[in-house]
């Protein structure tokens, strides 16, 4: 089965999608990677989207606008990535995250962007979207969901696998107490924040970070927030490490220039450390846009056996395209999207859920005719009780 992976992340800097063939033979799962492509926003959506991040509470008419162009675009993505990598049966589309509602540690509900039916109006097939609602529907945190991927694929060793996207994410897999998977906090956010401030996109290749110096009493502040000291699961978003976060913990005693992006990288790095040395796995396997930062890898690679996920033949830049491809196969053979630890999904869930909704709502194939009436029967009651008023054609 060949599956057309699609993701936005928090940061909003591209579409990423991934095309891959996938087929089971007894108890092993084989993923083919045939290819990815990172693909521009159009410029104009980007910076609507970015405008309407928390701390932003645009209304609901500029929701229904982003979810159309949104869908739009990710439509457009999805048709060039099949012209260029090739056909596919099912496309899996994340979308773009808008608002991650968590309330005392409790996500009340999430909302991605991107109308699937204007992604299959693209490329007319069913499209796989949705992906969080059933997990948190049974009580979990909806995110991340890497957990399956990283228990199925890297579980024979202990391992930490860290994504490093606008927030960054953990998976504690093949020791005692895994899988354990949650947001440990902001890896890119608060730096593109920072950048923007400056009038740019990103700190590329990390050149400002690696610049500055760390401000131990700024360091400190920002590590008193009370989300870093939460156990796992949890999660989080620009809800809470939003545009503003920075100067609204640090008020003037805010870090300047490069000494801000130096200080911003060491939250990361910390933060993600505290997690990782709790579980004292033997190897860590980065992915995200995260990779491109030198200062940011140099200081994760003390904990242990740093490595790219390119090392283990999964690009850094295209393992969550990958994962969506991933959680469409699952959900596509009635499996569920989250991998289970010692006390239930890692997630938080009181039970496992399969992942999203199909657009169109159809099976594998097309089993029977089109009906040209409908007969309407009450339950037990025979043909006394049957309305046989119909006469139409789908």
């Amino acid at each position: 089965m060949r599956i057309l992976g699609m993701i936005s992340g928090t940061s909003v800097d591209a579409i990423d999608v991934a095309l891959a063939d996938m087929y089971q033979v007894d108890d092993t799962l084989t993923l083919t990677t045939l290819g990815y492509l990172e693909l521009p926003w159009p410029a104009a959506v980007r910076e609507r989207l970015l405008a309407a991040l928390p701390p932003a509470s645009p209304g609901p008419a500029e929701w229904v606008r982003l979810h159309a162009e949104t869908g739009e675009a990710f439509g457009a993505a999805a048709a060039r990535a099949l012209t260029e990598l090739g056909p596919a049966d099912l496309v899996v589309s994340h979308g773009q995250t808008l608002h991650h509602l968590v309330e005392r540690g409790r996500v009340v509900g999430t909302l991605q962007l991107g109308d699937p039916a204007r992604v299959h109006a693209h490329t007319g097939l069913p499209v796989l979207a949705d992906l969080r609602a059933a997990d948190i529907a049974a009580g979990g945190q909806g995110a991340p969901l890497a957990s399956t991927l990283d228990a199925l694929w890297l579980g024979d060793v202990p391992t930490a696998a860290v994504n490093l996207g606008g927030i960054a994410n953990v998976t504690i897999v093949g020791t005692d107490d895994g899988p354990v998977t949650g947001d440990t906090g902001p890896a890119n956010c608060l730096l593109d924040a920072a950048a923007a401030d400056l009038g740019l996109r990103c700190d590329v290749d990390g050149a400002l970070a690696a610049a500055g110096r760390v401000d131990e009493a700024a360091l400190g502040a920002l590590l008193a927030d009370p989300y870093f000291a939460r156990p796992l699961p949890k999660s989080t978003g620009r809800e809470h490490f939003h545009a503003g976060y920075v100067r609204q913990m640090l008020g003037a005693a805010t870090p300047t220039g490069p000494d801000l992006f130096t200080t911003l990288v060491e939250l990361s790095a910390r933060t993600i450390a505290d997690v990782v040395r709790r579980h004292r796995p033997r190897r860590l396997v980065v992915s995200g846009g995260g990779v491109a930062n030198p200062l940011l890898i140099q200081r994760l690679s003390r904990l242990t056996g740093l490595q790219p996920s390119d090392c283990l033949g999964l690009p850094a830049a295209a393992k969550e395209a990958y994962l969506m491809a991933l959680i469409g196969w699952l959900s596509w053979h009635g499996l569920p999207g989250v991998a289970r630890g010692p006390a239930g999904p890692v997630t938080g869930a009181a039970r496992a859920a399969v992942l999203g909704s199909l657009t169109p709502p159809r099976a594998v194939a097309d089993l029977a005719p089109a009906p040209t009436r409908l007969v309407v029967e009450a339950a037990g009651a025979g043909a006394g009780a049957r309305s046989e008023t119909g006469g139409g054609r789908l």
